[in-house]
């Protein structure tokens, strides 16, 4: 019984995954999935996209440590960290998972402020007189 261990990310989050052979108990920084999620059906899911593809909900145990930014860019993390694990549990699932983009990570991050700008790019208001 091997532990396969697998890191993702997106936006500020990263998430640190050990996926092994078993019933399919999934567990997010100690809260069981629908804990940690709450009512947010549409990340549940796409945190068991990786899963589903595979046929894999049943068969694996995942254990994830999730932190920094907020829900959406943790659950993307564990989901990325969930096919990388998975891509190394069984190379054969790599013909599903790259063409659904789950093993490519998101790169895209805030832009930082800068100087004379109110954020990233917005201006002051103008004023003509």
């Amino acid at each position: 019984m091997r532990k396969i261990y697998a890191t993702g990310k997106r936006k500020s989050a990263v998430a640190k995954v050990w996926l092994q052979p078993g019933t399919g108990k999934i567990t997010i920084n100690g809260f069981s999935l629908d804990a940690w999620l709450g009512g947010l059906e549409a990340k549940k899911k796409r945190v068991l996209q990786p899963l589903a593809l595979t046929e894999q909900i049943k068969s694996v145990d995942i254990n994830v440590d999730v932190s920094g930014g907020g829900f959406s860019g943790q659950a993307d993390a564990v989901r990325h960290g969930i096919s990388k694990a998975l891509n190394t549990y069984d190379a054969a699932f790599r013909q599903v998972l790259k063409p659904a983009g789950l093993l490519t990570r998101d790169s895209r991050i805030v832009e930082r402020k800068k100087y004379g700008k109110r954020k990233a790019r917005r201006s002051p208001q103008f004023s003509k007189r």
